[in-house]
């Protein structure tokens, strides 16, 4: 039987799957912050970054099948995200994908493939372009990449129970658990105004890139994303039916078989 939570009752009661133990994980002390991260398998390496006001559970439903299809998984909480801290900066993706290639240092991973999901997308993509030489390619799903991409805000039932899993997420994880709702501020305010790159910048990114967009999502737009296929060298257009911005959650097997063929089809030859 085919896992299905659409309405995200199931998330908001239990969280996604339980991850199991990580073969290692600890933190990088980086730019002001303590970076949270988990290894898991042998293989070729990806990273999965989660999405804003998430955290490296979320991913619970993705982390068996890459596994079984031969990756070495990195996890990672963003800055300020889960288990990892933060300074007093404002948030950015910049900032935080110069995390991210700080566990990359630390890890001597010199080449990944990227899985990102909504903010974690962005941060994807920042590194694509400033880092190429270190990134296999971008699994980009459901976020923006300047502020014209996004819908106009409308609650939802869905998007008050992810909220609701999020808040509970937070106090329990976080090394400042009662300050979500300052949290929350802080990353929406990088959410209105971030990023901002023009069809320039995105035709400077190199590597292989899959825009993936569900048919459902709540925050972005569905020409924002064929956009960002028409000016991104490398990249190609794969829509996700039935689903919304939380496929990974709603239906698994949807997304994770987008996921696993894009993998599939930039991993070195004879890896």
């Amino acid at each position: 039987m085919h896992y299905c939570d659409d309405d995200l009752r199931r998330f908001e009661a239990e969280g996604a799957a339980a991850l199991p133990p990580a073969a290692e994980q600890g933190f990088v002390e980086h730019d002001g912050a303590r970076i949270w991260f988990s290894i898991y398998g042998a293989g070729t390496p990806v990273l999965l970054l989660h999405g804003g006001l998430g955290h490296s559970g979320n991913w619970g439903y993705q982390l068996a099948p890459l596994l079984e299809a031969g990756h070495r998984v990195v996890l990672v909480d963003s800055r300020g995200h889960g288990r990892s801290t933060r300074d007093k900066r404002p948030y950015s993706y910049e900032l935080m994908a110069s995390d991210v290639l700080a566990v990359m240092d630390r890890l001597q991973l010199h080449n990944a493939a990227l899985v990102g999901w909504s903010d974690g997308a962005c941060i994807s993509l920042v590194l694509a372009r400033q880092a190429p030489a270190r990134i296999a390619g971008v699994f980009f799903f459901a976020c923006n990449m300047d502020p014209s991409g996004t819908k106009a805000f409308e609650a939802t039932p869905v998007i008050d129970r992810c909220f609701a899993r999020h808040r509970k997420d937070y106090a329990e994880l976080s090394a400042t658990p009662d300050d979500f709702d300052d949290f929350v501020a802080d990353v929406g305010e990088m959410m209105r105004t971030q990023p901002d790159y023009s069809a320039a910048d995105l035709s400077a990114i190199r590597v292989p890139v899959a825009i993936v967009h569900a048919e459902k999502d709540e925050f972005i737009k569905m020409e924002h994303a064929e956009y960002l296929a028409r000016s991104i060298p490398s990249a190609e257009l794969i829509p996700l039916q039935g689903v919304s911005h939380f496929a990974p959650l709603q239906r698994p097997e949807v997304f994770n078989g987008a996921m696993l063929a894009f993998l599939e089809r930039i991993r070195p030859a004879g890896s």
